[in-house]
């Protein structure tokens, strides 16, 4: 399996320009499109499909600041949300409630602007944990640290999500 990283001409890191991902992706997407082979031989077109099955994998994964960690942890043999890595901090497990007991309220009173609200506070919060990845990873090479920080973002993107979903609800 190809390094998604190297596949787009990547430095295997956190911070990632992400124009330059758009600009790989498009490329590999136009080199593999299936209008360029439909006179190919069955290989050539199977191999096609290929590159651009593992390309749409690589870009999703690679666009997703959470879905980017977890994959250079995996790199490292580490999976960020192996059902034994559980343990956080009591002050997170504290703040996840908070969270959830803010949208569960601001859901329950049908109240947008709220909903809104929370959720710009935890693209804040990702912002910052996406910042500490980046020196955890990128920097310290901390892979403990950066495991711990992994999952309070994927927990915050699907606080989010929640957030999202329950705005669409109400309109």
């Amino acid at each position: 399996m190809q390094n998604y990283f190297s596949l787009f001409q990547l430095p295997q890191q956190f911070a990632i320009d992400l124009k330059q991902l758009e600009t790989s992706y498009r490329g590999i997407q136009s080199a593999s499109h299936p209008d360029r082979f439909v006179s190919a031989a069955p290989a050539e077109r199977l191999q096609s499909m290929q590159l651009a099955t593992t390309a749409n994998e690589a870009y999703a994964t690679l666009k997703t600041p959470a879905r980017r960690a977890c994959y250079l942890l995996s790199l490292h043999d580490i999976n960020a949300l192996n059902e034994s890595n559980t343990a956080m901090s009591m002050d997170f497990l504290m703040q996840q409630m908070e969270w959830r007991e803010a949208l569960d309220d601001a859901k329950q009173a049908k109240n947008i602007n709220q909903l809104e609200a929370l959720a710009k506070l935890l693209q804040s919060e990702a912002k910052s944990l996406q910042a500490e990845l980046t020196d955890q990873l990128d920097e310290k090479k901390d892979l403990s640290a950066a495991t711990d920080i992994t999952r309070k973002l994927i927990f915050i993107d699907k606080v989010i999500t929640d957030i999202h979903q329950a705005i669409e609800q109400i309109e």
